[in-house]
């Protein structure tokens, strides 16, 4: 049920125990998929200068730490220590962070604005996928999300109900899709696929508006999978389709019926199946597969990149492909090796790949989603967030991206949502590489990666509009008038210090 054996975890800590509660995280937190890399000279830094600066300005503003970590000024200080450290890649001034006034009405600009996050999970009732746990407490001892530091976590945590508290109380976001892992242990799947779609209706009937859509998540090779699409086309009518190539990626010691997405006799006929429903988007797990686990498992390795996503979506022009994650492959290896590659290359395993897609096979079908690859980019290495965001607006088109957090696993992804709303691509770097400027946050090019682009590939222009006053925009009013309370934690493993 973990990837990381007892030896490697002995050496890590809980990152929700373990981590700096800041908003923006200060250190690598991994889950038990592979192993977290140390915190870096540069990040311990912006830790520094945070806690200098964080204690000052709380002070005067007559708030404990973690409570001005919870304000939109706490956030603010966070992005004024990162420029300091790494250089001015995030819109942010000092007098937003000494200033709760000017946050407030900075914040408050960007709060309405269209964010529909088609990346997220929580666990079920009984799971015995305990690692997450970990990565909670990981992501709230580093200060990637400060909120989570100081808070014990438990299941309950990456469960139902504090997953509405922090998906759609505790940031901007509007709207979400629920996803989901397979696994050939029946019991480890995150949440079985009847939950999900109870789940589904569940939230929408509470929210009094489509809150929520859902994944099937689709298993090619398993005893009756056919089948059961026919059923969830029926029982469901599932918003989208979810797939892993890499098959069990919860046991990836067991057959877990691994897939290349243009195999014609396994998949074509799936294709097939679900153009004729209209359900025509194809969302794919790809890349995260780190050196540490390529080595454990090299049969896997060549099911996790894209080389054979172009194939398929020339072959079926009539379906998306969102390939996950954008398939970026060095989760796992040092950021700084990744910064590095593409300082002399030009070029990023697997995510420039996707990117050349469109113009190697004449296609318009391929999307790139950022879950988890800007979180981690942008911690680490701004810079190479960065060069992401430009690569992937380069090959895919900026019409072409689509905006995804893997929250619970992170906490509330309002770090993250702050995050690309700040970050800009260094003049430099855009000459350099020919890669056009992201823009402010509410521009042409972060409203369609926030929303925009998900809205036209699921039709939303309705469901958008009535998300703005129905009943979770009122909860959320009263809850936020009440004072609120931003979870900072984050869930998985982190390394151990000294």
């Amino acid at each position: 049920m973990k990837l990381l054996d007892d030896g490697m975890i002995s050496g890590l800590l809980p990152a929700e125990t373990s981590s700096f509660p800041s908003p923006v995280p200060t250190q690598i937190v991994s889950s038990d998929e592979y192993l977290p890399t140390p915190q870096t000279a540069q990040q311990r830094e912006v830790e520094a200068r945070l806690v200098d600066m964080s204690d000052g300005l709380a002070k005067r503003q007559g708030l404990s730490r973690r409570r001005f970590f919870q304000t939109a000024a706490g956030m603010a200080a966070s992005f004024v220590a990162m420029n300091q450290v790494f250089g001015r890649y995030f819109a942010v001034s000092e007098a937003e962070a000494a200033t709760p006034e000017l946050a407030d009405q900075l914040a408050a600009a960007n709060s309405g604005q269209f964010v529909f996050d088609g990346h997220t999970h929580f666990l079920r009732d009984d799971t015995r996928l305990t690692g997450f746990v970990k990565g909670r407490e990981a992501v709230g001892q580093w200060g990637w999300n400060k909120e989570l530091a100081g808070k014990e976590q438990t299941l309950d945590d990456l469960k139902f109900n504090n997953y509405v508290k922090e998906l759609y109380m505790d940031s901007d976001t509007k709207m979400t899709i629920l996803s989901n892992a397979p696994s050939v242990e029946a019991q480890d799947w995150f949440i079985p696929q009847d939950q999900v779609f109870k789940t589904r209706a569940a939230v929408n009937e509470k929210a009094g508006a489509k809150r929520m859509m859902a994944h099937f998540t689709f298993t090619p090779g398993w005893d009756g999978w056919l089948d059961k699409i026919d059923e969830a086309i029926e029982k469901y009518k599932p918003d989208s389709w979810k797939g892993y190539t890499v098959g069990d990626n919860t046991h990836k010691e067991l057959d877990g019926h691994p897939w290349h997405a243009d195999d014609e006799k396994l998949m074509y006929p799936f294709y097939e199946k679900i153009a004729k429903t209209g359900i025509k988007n194809v969302c794919i797990h790809k890349g995260l597969f780190a050196p540490s686990i390529a080595e454990k498992f090299p049969r896997l390795l060549p099911y996790a990149d894209v080389s054979d996503i172009g194939k398929a979506a020339k072959d079926w022009p009539q379906l998306n492909f969102l390939v996950y994650h954008s398939a970026y492959r060095w989760v796992g290896g040092d950021p700084a090796e990744a910064m590095a590659e593409f300082d002399k290359t030009g070029r990023s395993s697997w995510t420039s790949d996707l990117a050349d897609i469109p113009e190697k096979y004449g296609v318009k079908n391929v999307y790139g989603d950022l879950g988890q690859i800007f979180a981690w980019t942008a911690v680490a290495q701004p810079r190479l967030a960065a060069a992401l965001m430009g690569t992937l607006v380069k090959g895919l088109g900026q019409d072409h991206i689509v905006w995804g957090t893997d929250a619970v696993w992170t906490g509330a992804p309002q770090w993250q949502i702050e995050g690309l709303r700040r970050l800009e691509i260094p003049e430099e770097m855009q000459e350099k590489y020919g890669f056009s400027p992201l823009g402010p946050a509410d521009g042409p090019l972060k409203t369609a990666i926030f929303g925009g682009n998900s809205t036209r590939l699921y039709a939303l222009e309705q469901h958008a509009e009535a998300v703005k006053d129905d009943r979770f925009a009122h909860f959320k009013a009263d809850y936020l008038a009440s004072g609120g309370g931003r979870s900072n934690v984050r869930y998985g493993y982190v390394t151990r210090t000294g």
